[in-house]
């Protein structure tokens, strides 16, 4: 029996290293086969760098940082802030789906501080439940899948919505084994420190990831450093009680009861 796969889908190169790259390092623990999937290409994140050369050298950045965790890297497909909800993009996305066959989906929060994340959660979302339609043509062309798949969403960038409401995560991810290895993938997107720090007073991009995943830890109440994670819907992905993260990571999985309570 092949291994299963999971697949991050964000938006910009460096956001799987911030809020999802501890878990599919946990999960390629677990035997899971891991995929990296940056939809747009960085092309706007320089104040000195022309787009061309940019695209190039995050590019290779993401390449490195895929490789530091372990993960089959693919191709953004498209630029910054050109990413909508649309057919065509919709196309390209549902392809990659199709090719992976993912048991778990890790995509952005659907409340997050810029479109850019809350566009490619969108597309994540429909072209995970469009993976077994045969009516839904692929770019390119893809034979559907009717496997179950789980989406799970990431904590947003500072841990609140784009009106500044603290997200409460469904779940919580012990990442403190693999923090270092999330640190040093993060590492490799060496152009964004500059640009963090002029556009987003990140005055370091590194300390200011260990701070997020320490705060999700205490929020945990029981890990040094966590990821944050929800379930999204059953309907049309996976069996109402299908949790496959759950079942991979076993104690370094812990469920937040109170969220659950509050879903009723």
């Amino acid at each position: 029996m092949a291994e299963p796969a999971a697949i991050a889908i964000a938006a910009h190169p460096d956001d799987i290293e911030f809020m999802m790259a501890g878990t599919l390092c946990l999960l390629r623990e677990a035997g899971y086969r891991i995929h990296y999937l940056n939809l747009l290409t960085g092309s706007c994140g320089s104040l000195v760098h022309k787009p061309a050369a940019l695209r190039r050298i995050r590019r290779r950045e993401a390449q490195r940082a895929a490789a530091v965790l372990g993960a089959t890297y693919h191709e953004s497909i498209c630029d910054d802030l050109e990413i909508v909800y649309s057919v065509p993009l919709l196309r390209r996305l549902a392809a990659v789906i199709r090719d992976v066959q993912p048991t778990i989906v890790l995509t952005h929060s659907p409340q997050d501080y810029m479109e850019d994340h809350t566009n490619s959660c969108r597309l994540a979302v429909t072209a995970a439940f469009a993976r077994g339609m045969p009516n839904f043509r692929c770019t390119p062309s893809r034979r559907p899948w009717g496997g179950e798949t789980t989406v799970y969403h990431a904590m947003p960038h500072g841990l609140c919505d784009g009106l500044r409401k603290r997200v409460i995560p469904g779940a919580y991810v012990d990442t403190a084994t693999v923090q270092q290895r999330k640190f040093d993938a993060l590492a490799c997107h060496e152009s964004q420190h500059g640009w963090l720090k002029s556009s987003q007073g990140m005055n370091s991009y590194l300390q200011q990831m260990e701070d997020m995943a320490a705060e999700v830890g205490r929020m945990s109440r029981r890990f040094r450093f966590a990821e944050g994670w929800r379930r999204h819907s059953h309907m049309g992905f996976c069996a109402p009680d299908a949790d496959p993260l759950r079942d991979a990571l076993g104690r370094k999985y812990l469920v937040n009861r109170a969220y659950e309570r509050a879903l009723g």
